[in-house]
């Protein structure tokens, strides 16, 4: 296995923060059109109409646990530490970031939620664990 294919999911969960900036500008402007909010009302996060609100709280996540998982994907890739096993996990993480991130901001069913942010966040440890076994 190429050290190139740890790339793919980093891109792959790279187009996710984007799409969600895309749909979080999606339903501010929907909000203004509809009036249930005005463009002001968005210079303080608070005031948010629940239909960005919860889009909104969802691009704060990608910045969280996927940071741990550019950095690990990254370092797997600097110290050939890619193997079959290590992209595997890298993609059900990525899957599980989508998973959740389509959950929130449409049902926002909290257990589902919950799971799929748990194997991910498993999935993440695991990525560093094998990164810990390949330096040592």
């Amino acid at each position: 296995m190429t050290n190139t294919a740890m790339i793919w999911p980093v891109i792959a969960q790279v187009l996710l923060v984007y799409i969600v900036y895309g749909l979080m500008g999606k339903r501010r402007f929907g909000a203004v059109r509809q009036g249930t909010a005005r463009a002001r009302d968005f210079l303080i996060p608070s005031v948010e109409p629940e239909t960005s609100a919860t889009v909104a709280r969802n691009l704060t996540n990608q910045f969280e646990l996927p940071v741990l998982f550019t950095l690990v994907c990254t370092l797997l890739y600097v110290t050939e530490g890619v193997s079959i096993l290590t992209v595997s996990a890298a993609w059900l993480f990525v899957l599980s970031r989508y998973g959740h991130a389509f959950v929130h901001v449409t049902s926002n069913r909290l257990m589902l939620r919950h799971r799929l942010f748990v194997a991910g966040f498993f999935l993440n440890a695991l990525l560093w664990l094998l990164l810990a076994i390949h330096i040592v």
